[in-house]
């Protein structure tokens, strides 16, 4: 059954729009403030009542209010900005030029037209031509056949697969270093193989990629900043 969700907005300096999701799987509510943009979501047992949820909210307004002061703004894509590719930090530099070019520690953009648009669009780009190639790379070595490979903006998950072979990929991991990037497209094949996260599924992730913890690891501690950069700021 689909979580049932619903916004509501705690008056006051600033208002506070808060996302409240009632879930079957929740077993108690729960606070989250996104630390990338200071979006609010209550989590919340279904079949619990909505005042419950008000009253939890009025008393944790002070605890939300602060952590949403802390929450950094998102960075526009724009000349002279230091955006990651490949994991590491490129300006990016307005040149005559009709395409985006990689270029040492600069990310040249044409003069004229929209930067972010520009950018997003090489990284699509980027993203899939290295996603691809590995994801079928790591299936070939556990003897299984990628079906189709798709790319998407996702916040919740940076690949998944389905039991027809479909992977989808966010195309934010061409900011990640490339072991990471490969690290996301052995996960994904694995799943061919074990459509769960047990431990015959880390097996297979171990034996095609035996230092994956290193590269997992990098990606929980800074996974949330790549999703931080605006593209839409023109």
């Amino acid at each position: 059954m689909p979580q049932q969700t619903e916004t509501v907005v705690l008056p006051g300096e600033p208002a506070l729009c808060v996302l409240i999701r009632a879930s079957a799987r929740a077993r108690q509510m729960s606070l989250r403030v996104s630390g990338l943009d200071g979006k609010i979501t209550l989590n919340m047992p279904r079949g619990l009542a909505r005042r419950h949820a008000l009253a939890f909210l009025s008393e944790k307004e002070g605890w939300l209010r602060a952590a949403v002061s802390r929450a950094p703004g998102p960075t526009p894509v724009l000349p002279g900005v230091m955006l990651p590719v490949d994991g590491t930090a490129r300006q990016i530099t307005p040149a005559r030029i009709r395409s985006v070019v990689l270029e040492d520690d600069r990310l040249l953009v044409p003069e004229t037209g929209p930067t972010g648009a520009r950018v997003a669009a090489f990284l699509k780009t980027r993203a899939r031509d290295r996603l691809a190639m590995m994801a079928d790379h790591y299936a070939q070595a556990l003897g299984r056949k990628v079906t189709a490979v798709s790319f998407r903006d996702t916040r919740s998950r940076w690949g998944s697969c389905t039991a027809q072979g479909r992977l989808m990929f966010c195309w934010r991991l061409a900011m990640a270093p490339t072991v990471v990037q490969d690290y996301v497209a052995a996960h994904e094949a694995a799943h061919l193989v074990h459509m769960d996260h047990s431990r015959a599924y880390w097996g297979a992730v171990a034996r095609i990629m035996p230092d994956y913890a290193h590269h997992r690891a990098w990606l929980r501690s800074h996974g949330a900043a790549l999703h931080g950069y605006r593209f839409d700021s023109e």
